[in-house]
């Protein structure tokens, strides 16, 4: 009955949600976390650091508190509900940020930095709130079979919209006076939002008559404990994860050397970072196709060794033509290690079990996420550049090994517990 109502529904639900994604791209462009944001800070302080933690804070704020809201996540019979409610936290502060740029009228800029960073915390954390019962609604709508496709699409959606996004916010900033410029950039970025909250509610989930695995919080934590002690294949997909931290940290230091090491442009910087956007657009759908029919597995190793080719061939460039294909092996290498492997983790699991397996593949990797671009600065200021590269090379070779001798594609277990764990958490 429920297999029945989610394949007669399934068309819509691609439909819409791809909708919703290419607003949330669009809207995104318009307040891009790597350009608009770091520009409109950069009006407020001459801080590199501050500046530089702008595109860490919704990728920290994404993964930490998914643990935090997967026991309430787990007892739901239907999760839109939730994800309507909470989402409104990560769109909404679109709006508040366009307040802020106008109230640089009236106040200094030690305030209106205090503000924009409240904001922008506000909205990290209001993803990750929501990004548990997202998470389980979409492997609750979609065939396993069909979330590779799924995500790729939703990922090809947004990244076009982005680049649409933020082509006419830089006209907006170049014709329009500061800091009306920048208050309709935030304010464009929340009516997409707006927009993509309207088709994320037209999605269709049918209510789960089987009552949650789960009777109380107590029991939800406890078996956190006995995913992580007896489900070794998961234990060692969230190792690898947190290893491929490393192969996915050169990215920002790859332009800085091109244009420290060999001058590199800003057209040419232009042309890498179109250039990286259309490759993650392309390699989302092909992946996510391929691992619709490959498992995940096989594509979270091509990822390993993308990352491990464009770190290797970074350190042999001569000039910056050779950059264009390392941004082009790390776009390939991106969509693997972050989309395929967010689709890899919904097949854990049963459906009551996955928002478990949400919540710690996301949160156990956030300090990995997190760290592993500090060391990457770390040793780029005390050593050199090809030392990062080399260190992200062998980051992406070990998670690959890892991944073949300890992981095996979930979809095809049986079983994820054995058998003295059936009764803690039934499948």
């Amino acid at each position: 009955m429920l297999n029945s109502e989610i394949q007669k529904n399934l068309r819509h639900n691609f439909t819409v949600n791809v909708i919703e994604s290419g607003f949330f791209g669009f809207g995104s462009g318009f307040a891009s976390f790597f350009t608009i944001l770091p520009l409109f800070v950069s009006t407020l302080t001459d801080s590199a650091l501050l500046i530089g933690l702008i595109p860490a804070i919704p990728r920290l704020g994404w993964q930490l508190p998914q643990l935090l809201t997967a026991s309430k996540v787990a007892r739901l019979q239907c999760y839109k509900p939730t994800v309507m409610l909470l989402t409104i936290h990560q769109k909404l502060p679109f709006l508040g940020l366009a307040l802020v740029a106008l109230l640089q009228l009236k106040f200094n800029h030690q305030t209106i930095l205090l503000l924009t960073f409240a904001i922008l915390i506000w909205q990290g954390l209001g993803g990750g709130f929501s990004a548990t019962a997202w998470q389980s609604m979409v492997a609750k709508i979609v065939p396993s079979k069909k979330l590779g496709i799924f995500y790729g699409t939703l990922s090809a959606s947004g990244n076009l919209m982005s680049v649409c996004g933020a082509a006419i916010a830089g006209l907006l900033l170049k014709e329009i006076a500061q800091p009306f410029n920048f208050a309709l950039c935030f304010l464009c970025a929340s009516f997409a939002m707006a927009l993509s909250w309207f088709f994320m509610s037209k999605t269709r989930e049918p209510v789960s008559i089987t009552p949650s695995a789960f009777e109380s919080r107590r029991e939800f934590w406890d078996s956190l404990i006995v995913i992580l002690r007896s489900d070794e294949n998961f234990r060692c997909f969230v190792i690898a994860r947190m290893i491929s931290q490393l192969a996915l940290m050169p990215l920002p230091f790859y332009t800085l050397y091109a244009v420290h090491q060999y001058g590199m442009g800003e057209a040419s910087i232009g042309f890498i970072t179109t250039l990286l956007m259309l490759t993650q657009t392309i390699a989302g759908l092909v992946l996510g196709w391929l691992g619709d029919r490959t498992g995940c597995k096989l594509i979270l190793q091509i990822g390993c060794v993308a990352c491990a080719f464009s770190s290797v061939l970074a350190c042999l460039a001569s000039n910056t033509n050779w950059f264009y294909l390392v941004f082009i092996a790390e776009g390939i290498g991106m969509i693997a290690l972050q989309n395929i492997a967010a689709v890899m983790t919904l097949e854990f699991g049963n459906q009551h079990q996955r928002p478990a397996y949400i919540g710690l593949g996301n949160t156990l990797i956030a300090p990995a996420s997190i760290l592993a671009p500090l060391l990457g600065g770390w040793i780029v200021e005390n050593i050199d550049y090809k030392t990062t590269f080399l260190v992200a090379a062998i980051g992406a070779l070990v998670t690959a090994l890892l991944l073949q001798v300890g992981v095996s594609n979930p979809r095809y277990l049986e079983q994820n517990f054995s058998n003295d764990s059936v009764n803690v958490l039934p499948e």
